[in-house]
C-alpha cells in the first residue's frame, strides 16, 4: 500500500483528486498540518481488512473472562492486587 502525504491546505483545494486516488490507485492519503499527521484517508477495502485482522486477533486470544474482568475493575477503581 503506497502512502501519499499532503498538506491540509492542499487537501482542501484538491479533495476530489485524493478521493479518486483511494479507489483508482489504492493509496493511503495522509493529511498533515505543520508537518504532523492530522488525518488519514484509506480505501474501504483496507478498513474492512484492518477490522477483520483486529477482530481475528482478539478472538484468537485465550483468556479467562473472570480474570480479565477482575483486572479491568482493579484498573478502573485503583484497587490493589
Amino acid at each position: 500500500m503506497a502512502l501519499e502525504y499532503v498538506t491540509e491546505e492542499n487537501f482542501k483545494n484538491n479533495a476530489g483528486k485524493y478521493i479518486d486516488m483511494l479507489s483508482d490507485e489504492n493509496i493511503n492519503v495522509i493529511i498533515t498540518r505543520d508537518g504532523e499527521e492530522v488525518g488519514r484517508l484509506i480505501p474501504k477495502s483496507e478498513v474492512i481488512r484492518s477490522l477483520v485482522d483486529e477482530l481475528t486477533g482478539i478472538l484468537n486470544k485465550e483468556y479467562d473472562i473472570d480474570e480479565e474482568r477482575t483486572k479491568a475493575l482493579r484498573a478502573k477503581y485503583g484497587l490493589a492486587n
